[in-house]
């Protein structure tokens, strides 16, 4: 029990803040002795709820220790504005892409509707595929019999076989 006690008020009296960051939050150190070996302890006391997502990066990485010095408030002003400056970059960015997007789809389309944007063009879908009557011609042709029959595909398009007319990277898919 003593221990414990003895523990409790050594995380009272016996650490160092060491920076506070722009929200509040309150970052101290202390060492201490386990197993023979100091260490150094680090934590950090939230201003108000308490929310590790909402520690900035350098504070984290100190925490961690990945960094062996706290943030300087310099350093933490400069990211500050980094940041700023890499989310304008991105919206920017954006912004250039949707207009490129809106140019080829206008380009691409010769009219729109009144009060419709965006959403696939089905005109050129439904151009791939034949009209009744080019069906019907085609099925008169073949009953002509004036065609050579054609093999009948493979049930799968994988090519098959290793002969000498084999030739690897050659395989096309069957149209």
């Amino acid at each position: 029990m003593s221990k414990l006690l003895a523990r409790i008020a050594g995380y009272l009296s016996n650490r160092t803040l060491v920076g506070v960051d722009k929200v509040g939050n309150r970052y101290f150190t202390r060492t201490e002795e386990i197993d023979g070996i100091m260490k150094e302890k680090r934590w950090v006391i939230f201003k108000g709820e308490e929310d590790p997502t909402s520690l900035p990066v350098e504070w984290i990485c100190w925490l961690n220790g990945q960094r062996k010095r706290a943030p300087t408030p310099e350093e933490l002003i400069e990211m500050e504005a980094r940041r700023e400056l890499v989310k304008q970059n991105v919206a920017r960015k954006l912004l250039q892409e949707e207009e490129e997007r809106r140019a080829r789809e206008g380009s691409s389309r010769k009219s729109t509707s009144a009060g419709k944007t965006g959403g696939p063009d089905l005109k050129s879908f439904v151009r791939q595929f034949p009209t009744a009557s080019e069906v019907v011609k085609f099925c008169r042709e073949g009953e002509a019999g004036g065609e050579k029959a054609k093999e009948p595909l493979s049930e799968h398009s994988e090519p098959t076989g290793s002969g000498s007319t084999f030739k690897p990277g050659t395989w096309q898919p069957p149209t």
